[in-house]
Formats: structure tokens, C-alpha cells, sequence
């Protein structure tokens, strides 16, 4: 086995954490909280961790190994959701009281599930892309940028793809508009107050690591998973 092919142990600790936070965002989902006159689902807390590892991934080792950790998250994800549904469809026990909330968390409508997969590939993809893509052109410099970048890239198309496949048709479209701006700015804003941190850890792995790589003259074909 060729050394690109190998993973090394930060490599699979933020493919870990990576799978941890997209399976939490989709439970916490299921709670809108109150952030001044603004009302936000509680997924906002961990989703954008994945985008920010989607960025240290991107940069440190490049779009072919962000890919195969993308597709993992989403299989993942799936797992956790087609699990999730067969316990719910599963009797409960006579004498247990938490079955409606335990179907509240764990049941998502099936519509809420395949808009949540589907905005997931299409936004971590993107990220993914513009991360690399502007990495190359820019020669590796402004980091910064770049992260911010691609965050807004990826969550705007997130945003974009599951808000009116999941909600359609089920309020005024002005306040669909609403919501959809509100999760960009404010996830956007997440990874740009984290941003220090960031760079900190992109700084600390590339050095560890010995690893920087361009993706230069490479497929971006989303399915070509083996190609590392």
C-alpha cells in the first residue's frame, strides 16, 4: 500500500469527530431554541464544528481524502437514521412512558430525512470543492478567507437544498427566506469566532504531520471514493 493511501491517527480522529457532530446536529434539530428575537434549531451548536473540520481536512490533506471522510458522515448519518426509524416502528414495552418522546427525537418524517442527507452532500462537497479549489489558485495563502469562504459556499447550499425540500409548502415562503438566511449568517459567523482556534489546529497538524497538499490535476468526482 502506497504511503497516500495510508490515515494517520489526527486524520481519523477528525473523521471521528466529524461523523460524531453530523449525527448530533440531527438530534439536536429537533429543538428550536431562542437566541434573542431569533428562534434556531439547537443543531446550530455542533453543526458548523463539521464544516470546520471539512476545512482542516481540505487543507492539511487535500479533496481526495475530504471526500472518502464525507461520504463516511453520510453513511453514518444514514445508519443513525434508518436505525432510528426501524426503534420507533419497533413495539414498546407495556409498562415504558417514553415513547412519544422518544419517537418526537428518533422519528423524523422521512421528507425531513432525505432533505437533511441530500443537503448534507451537496454543502460538504462544495465546501470541500471551493476550500481546494481556491487553495490552488491562491498558492496556499490567506487561510482565512478561504475557510470563510467555503463555509459560506457550503452552507449556503445546505441551506438552500433543505429548507425548501424539508419545508415547503408548510409556511409563507418569506418566512422559509427567513430561516435559510439566518442559519448561513449565523453558522458563518460560528467558524469566523472560531477561526483562531482553526488555523491553530491546521498550523499544529501540518507541522505534525509533514502533510500540505495542493490538489492539483485530480478528479472531483464525488463517487471516485477509492482514489486517495
Amino acid at each position: 500500500m502506497s504511503k497516500s493511501n495510508l490515515v494517520s491517527v489526527p486524520f481519523m480522529v477528525l473523521g471521528i469527530v466529524f461523523c460524531v457532530c453530523l449525527v448530533a446536529a440531527n438530534l439536536l434539530e429537533t429543538k428550536v431554541v431562542q437566541l434573542g428575537p431569533l428562534s434556531v434549531t439547537a443543531g446550530l451548536i455542533v453543526f458548523p464544528v463539521s464544516y470546520i473540520i471539512n476545512d482542516c481536512i481540505a487543507e492539511v490533506w487535500g479533496y481526495r481524502k475530504t471526500r472518502l471522510i464525507i461520504w463516511m458522515g453520510f453513511l453514518m448519518n444514514f445508519m443513525v437514521v434508518a436505525m432510528g426509524q426501524l426503534a420507533v416502528m419497533l413495539p414498546a414495552a407495556p409498562f415504558w412512558q417514553g415513547e412519544e418522546s422518544f419517537n418526537f427525537v428518533f422519528g423524523l418524517a422521512p421528507r425531513i430525512a432525505v432533505a437533511s442527507l441530500v443537503a448534507f452532500l451537496a454543502g460538504s462537497f462544495l465546501n470541500a470543492y471551493v476550500m481546494s479549489r481556491m487553495k490552488v489558485f491562491s498558492h496556499g495563502k490567506n487561510f482565512s478567507a478561504r475557510a470563510i469562504l467555503s463555509t459560506l459556499a457550503g452552507e449556503g447550499a445546505d441551506s438552500l437544498i433543505f429548507f425548501p425540500l424539508a419545508f415547503g409548502g408548510l409556511m409563507p415562503p418569506e418566512e422559509l427566506l427567513k430561516m435559510m438566511s439566518v442559519q448561513v449568517v449565523l453558522k458563518t459567523l460560528y467558524e469566523i469566532i472560531v477561526l483562531p482556534v482553526t488555523i491553530g489546529v491546521v498550523r499544529y497538524i501540518k507541522r505534525t504531520e509533514g502533510s500540505d497538499v495542493y490538489d492539483e490535476h485530480i478528479s472531483y468526482n464525488i463517487l471516485r471514493i477509492k482514489d486517495l
